[in-house]
C-alpha cells in the first residue's frame, strides 16, 4: 500500500468504508476533492483514496498497470499481474477500518474504474464489496459473471473520447443478461471526467441500502 494514500475521513466506528481509486497518471490527491464530498454527505463512513503502487510510464503521477503499448489483448495480461496486490490493498483497508467486504465500496475513475470492476471477475471465494461505482470505467475483457450481493453502478460521459461510453452499455447489458445488480448513467456532454451531476450520483447511490 503506497504511503501517500490519503484518509479523508474516519469516524469512529464507520458504518462503511469507501475506496477511491484514481486513472492513470494521477495520484491519490486529483480524488481527493470526491472523497471530501463524499464525507460531507456521509459523516458515518471512513473515506480513503487510494494511491497507485507504480510511477507513471506516462511522465506524471501514479499506476496500477502501463498503457505504454496497451492493446486489447494484452490488457487483461497487465491486469491479472497487479490484481492480487489489488486485491491485498483493499484487505488492508477493510482490515484497518474494520469494515468487511460487505460494508465496502470500490469507487474507480478511469484506470481505477478498470481495476475495480476486474476484481469481481476473480475466482476468489468471496466478494471485495459490495457496490463498485465505476465512472468512466470498462471491464478490461466482456462480463464473465455477477456474483450475487454485489450491486454495479456504471456512470459514463457520452462524450467520453478516451474510454467509450458503449463500453459501459455493453457492461450494463451483459451484467443484467447474467442477473446482476446494474444501473447505467449516461451523462451527456461529459467526457472522461468527473463532473457535478457524477458527483451527485456517487453521494446517492452511497446512500442506498445494502442488499
Amino acid at each position: 500500500m503506497h504511503e501517500a494514500s490519503i484518509v479523508i475521513a474516519r469516524p469512529e466506528r464507520p458504518a462503511q468504508l469507501v475506496l477511491l481509486f484514481h486513472g492513470v497518471g494521477s495520484s491519490a490527491a486529483n480524488l481527493a476533492p470526491l472523497g471530501e464530498a463524499i464525507a460531507r454527505a456521509r459523516p458515518d463512513v471512513m473515506v480513503v483514496s487510494i494511491d497507485a503502487p507504480f510511477p507513471s510510464g506516462l511522465g506524471s503521477g501514479r499506476e496500477w498497470f502501463s498503457v505504454l503499448g496497451i492493446t486489447e489483448q494484452n490488457r487483461p495480461e497487465r491486469i491479472a499481474k497487479v490484481m492480487p496486490l489489488f486485491l491485498d490493498v483493499i484487505s488492508q483497508w477493510q482490515r484497518t477500518s474494520g469494515v468487511g467486504p460487505a460494508g465496502t465500496v470500490l469507487v474507480g475513475f478511469s484506470q481505477g474504474a478498470i481495476l475495480s470492476l476486474e476484481a469481481t471477475q476473480t475466482e476468489v471465494a468471496t466478494n471485495p464489496a459490495e457496490r463498485v461505482i465505476a465512472l468512466a470505467g470498462r471491464f478490461a475483457i466482456p462480463v464473465r459473471q455477477a456474483p450475487p450481493r454485489l450491486r454495479y453502478n456504471l456512470i459514463h460521459g457520452a462524450q467520453d473520447a478516451v474510454v467509450s461510453h458503449t463500453f459501459s452499455v455493453a457492461a450494463a447489458e451483459a451484467l443484467k443478461a447474467l442477473g446482476g445488480d446494474a444501473t447505467l448513467d449516461l451523462l451527456p456532454g461529459l467526457g472522461h471526467g468527473i463532473d457535478a451531476r457524477a458527483l451527485q450520483l456517487v453521494i446517492g447511490y452511497l446512500g442506498e441500502q445494502t442488499l
